[in-house]
């Protein structure tokens, strides 16, 4: 199956104001209603990773747990989940980031990696990149290092790629929204 950004972004719904005034949510659960068009963007990042050289998935709350669970699984790899706070069990790290509506958190199990893992971090989109950094620092704090982040959308004009890019993370997406489109 040939990967078609255009269709893929034709699935994505933008909304006005959500989740307050002058923010444009792009929202991925129309893509999810497709299976076709699901399938075209889990088998694209599928064979993007088939033969690198990750040893484990790790996944952001909650949207990256979609994509997240569907490439451990094919690519036969770990899932490391970076949830909100609270919400997992054991003993956590965890680390604080602005988004583009505040302030959050994101935490992950202190033995969920170690020395030598490469991580492909995965999420729905990149924004301000708050989240993807936030989970970078912590798997930087365990040992581990990223391999790659990926996400079906980029918001160039949130800089959250470009600051990924400046802290030497490289990154990857299926698609891009300019603030215009």
């Amino acid at each position: 199956m040939i990967f078609d950004e255009y269709s893929i972004k034709t699935l994505i719904r933008p909304v006005p104001d959500f989740p307050k005034p002058g923010i444009i949510f792009r929202d991925i659960t129309p893509l999810y209603r497709s299976p076709r068009a699901m399938r075209m963007v889990a088998d694209s990042l599928i064979q993007r990773y088939v033969e690198s050289p990750i040893t484990h998935i790790g996944a952001i709350d909650a949207r990256g747990f979609l994509l997240g669970a569907v490439l451990a699984y094919e690519l036969n790899k770990p899932l490391v989940l970076f949830r909100k706070p609270g919400k997992l069990p054991c003993d956590t790290l965890c680390e604080s980031y602005e988004t583009e509506y505040g302030e959050a958190q994101v935490e992950v199990h202190r033995d969920a990696l170690k020395a030598g893992d490469q991580v492909l971090l995965l999420d729905d989109l990149i924004a301000t990149g708050g989240t993807l950094l936030a989970a970078a620092r912590l798997i930087k704090q365990l040992g581990a290092e990223i391999y790659e982040a990926a996400a079906i959308i980029d918001l160039p004009d949130l800089g959250g790629s470009r600051k990924m890019q400046n802290a030497d993370i490289p990154t990857f997406t299926l698609c891009a929204f300019e603030a215009d489109e």
